[in-house]
C-alpha cells in the first residue's frame, strides 16, 4: 500500500530536497507539486547566471511558492562562483575591518545578487563565534573570536540579506566555534558550562532573533550542559526551551543536512534523523547534497510512520510545515530594495581587511610558492590563492611535506620567496618548511586561513588576508605590488 496522500503532503512540506547536475529533473519539480517544501542548490547546480535562473524558473513551474536555498556565505563558502572563487571577502575579513555598515551592504549586494536568480533562502550568515584556533570547519566564516563584535556583523548582514528580499539563516545554533572536529565527519562536542555559552557563543543569536532573522539553522553538535549526549538538532532544550522560549525566535529552524555523520550516524540513517528533528522542534529538514526521489521518498515515508506508530505528534508535524509554509510566503512577499549585485564592493572591502607584519620591500620578481591545503566540504574545491592576479610573476604549488627547502631555494637563486597558505600553523609540515626557508632565504608569508596567534620567525614580513576568496587573492597580490 503506498502512503496516505494527505500524510505524505504533509511530511514533504518539512523536507529541503537537492537535485544532482544543473537542469532539474522532472522528479525535482513533480515532487514540488505534491508539496515538497523546497531545494537546495549546490556548487553541481550551478554553471553560470542564466542557467541558475531558468533552473529556478523550472522549479517555479512546480509551486510558485517553493523554497529555493543555497549557502552563499561570500569569502571561502561560495556556490555562485565556485569555479573562481567569490568576488566577495567572508566574515573574518569583514570583522577585521570593524565597519559594521560595509558588512550590511556586503550582504545586502550578495542578497541581491541571488533575489535575480529567483533564489529566496541564503543559508548564511555564519555566526558562530570562532574561539578554537584549530577550528576546521568555521574559522574564517565566522566575525571572529569576540560575542560582542560577531553579534553586531551577524545582526548587519541579517538586515541586508532580508532587505534584498532574501531570506537569512543564521548558523549554527548554539554555536560551532569552539570545536575542534567538523560534523560532516563525526559529532563534535562543545562541553561548556551553560554559563560561558550564554557569554561566549550565544550572544550573536541574540542578535539575530532580534533583527528579524527569518530562519535559524540548528548545529550537528553535542552540549553535554545542554543536549546531553545528543546532538543539538535533536535536543528539545535547545530548540524549543532555549531558542524560541528564552530568545523569542518565532521563524523556521532549519537543520544542517541530515546526512552529516554528526547527526545521521548518531540517529542511524536520515531517515530516523528526520523524525528525530521534527520531535525536537525543527521545521525544515535540510536533506543534504547527495539527494534522489527515491531518497525523498523514503525521509517522507518515515516522517509517515512516525505519525503511525506514535514517533511523532501529528500537530508538531502541522506546525513545523507551517513554518515552512510562512518562511515561503515571506519570500513572496518580501520585494527587496531596488539595489543591484556589487562585485566591486566586495574587492574594495577585501583591500580593506589585508594586514601586514613586517617590511613588504625588495619583492620584484619573487617565487609565489602556494601551498596546497585541502578544503573542507563546506568550502568545496574552489580555487584560491595569488595565482589568477599576478603580473608576469612566476608561481608553483607544492605539498609542504614533500618539498624539499632546498629545492625551493634553489629554484628561487636570488629572488625572494613569497609563500602563501592557508591555516599554517596547522598544515603537516608547514611551520617547518616555512622555518626552514626564512633561515637562509628572505621569506614573505601570507597566510589566507584563519589568523592565529602564531607568528613564524625570521620572515621579512606576514600578510594577513582574513580568507581566500577571489577578493582576498586580488587584495594580498595587490599590496604586495604583484597585481596586473
Amino acid at each position: 500500500m503506498g502512503l496516505d496522500p494527505g500524510l505524505r503532503r504533509l511530511a514533504l512540506g518539512t523536507l529541503l530536497a537537492a537535485y544532482p547536475g544543473p537542469v532539474p529533473p522532472d522528479w525535482a519539480v513533480d515532487l514540488l507539486a505534491d508539496g515538497l517544501a523546497g531545494h537546495t542548490l549546490f556548487g553541481t547546480n550551478v554553471h553560470d547566471p542564466a542557467q541558475v535562473a531558468a533552473s529556478t524558473a523550472a522549479l517555479r513551474a512546480g509551486r510558485p511558492d517553493a523554497l529555493i536555498a543555497i549557502d552563499e556565505e561570500g569569502g571561502d563558502v561560495t556556490r555562485l562562483a565556485h569555479a573562481t572563487g567569490s568576488p566577495y571577502p567572508g566574515n573574518a575579513a569583514l570583522g577585521a575591518i570593524g565597519d559594521v555598515a560595509l558588512t550590511r551592504r556586503v550582504y545586502q549586494s550578495i542578497g541581491a545578487e541571488l533575489a535575480a536568480l529567483g533564489i529566496t533562502v541564503n543559508l548564511a550568515p555564519t555566526v558562530d563565534v570562532n574561539t578554537a584556533d584549530d577550528n576546521p570547519v568555521i574559522g574564517t566564516r565566522s566575525f571572529g573570536a569576540d560575542p560582542v563584535r560577531v553579534a553586531a556583523h551577524s545582526a548587519a548582514a541579517v538586515a541586508g540579506l532580508q532587505a534584498a528580499g532574501v531570506a537569512a539563516c543564521a548558523k549554527h545554533f548554539p554555536g560551532h566555534g569552539a570545536t575542534v572536529t567538523d560534523s560532516h565527519h563525526e559529532l563534535p562536542t562543545v562541553d561548556a558550562p551553560l554559563g560561558l555559552l550564554r557569554q561566549r557563543d550565544l550572544p550573536p543569536f541574540a542578535a539575530i532573533v532580534a533583527a528579524g532573522a527569518r530562519a535559524v539553522m540548528t548545529a550537528h553538535i553535542r552540549v553535554p550542559a545542554l543536549t546531553g549526549a545528543d546532538p543539538a538538532t535533536f535536543s528539545r532544550a535547545v530548540l524549543v526551551d532555549l531558542l524560541r522560549t528564552e530568545y523569542g525566535f518565532t521563524g523556521a529552524v532549519i537543520t544542517d543536512a541530515l546526512e552529516m555523520k554528526g547527526a545521521a550516524v548518531a540517529a542511524g540513517g536520515v531517515g530516523p534523523a528526520a523524525v528525530r528533528a521534527l520531535s525536537a522542534g525543527a521545521d525544515l529538514l535540510c536533506i543534504g547534497a547527495k539527494v534522489d526521489a527515491e531518497l525523498v521518498e523514503r525521509v517522507a515515508a518515515e516522517i509517515v510512520d512516525a505519525l503511525a506508530d506514535g514517533r511523532l505528534a501529528r500537530a508538531r508535524v502541522e506546525e513545523a510545515a507551517g513554518r515552512a509554509a510562512d518562511l515561503a510566503a515571506w519570500t513572496r512577499a518580501a520585494s527587496g530594495s531596488p539595489v543591484t549585485g556589487d562585485t566591486e564592493l566586495g574587492y574594495a572591502a577585501a583591500r580593506r581587511a589585508v594586514r601586514v607584519d613586517g617590511l613588504l620591500s625588495g619583492l620584484e620578481q619573487p617565487l609565489v610558492v602556494q601551498l596546497h591545503t585541502e578544503s573542507t566540504i563546506a568550502e568545496g574545491r574552489v580555487p584560491w590563492g595569488l595565482g589568477p592576479h599576478l603580473d608576469g610573476v612566476p608561481e608553483i604549488r607544492v605539498i609542504a611535506t614533500e618539498t624539499d627547502p632546498a629545492t625551493l631555494r634553489g629554484l628561487a637563486g636570488d629572488r625572494p620567496i613569497v609563500l602563501v597558505g592557508r591555516h599554517l600553523h596547522r598544515l603537516p609540515g608547514g611551520p617547518e618548511l616555512i622555518a626552514d626557508l626564512a633561515a637562509q632565504h628572505p621569506v614573505t608569508v601570507v597566510e589566507m586561513g584563519w589568523p592565529a596567534q602564531w607568528r613564524p620567525a625570521g620572515v621579512r614580513a606576514f600578510v594577513t588576508t582574513y580568507g581566500a576568496s577571489h577578493a582576498n587573492g586580488r587584495a594580498a597580490a595587490e599590496v604586495l605590488g604583484l597585481a596586473g
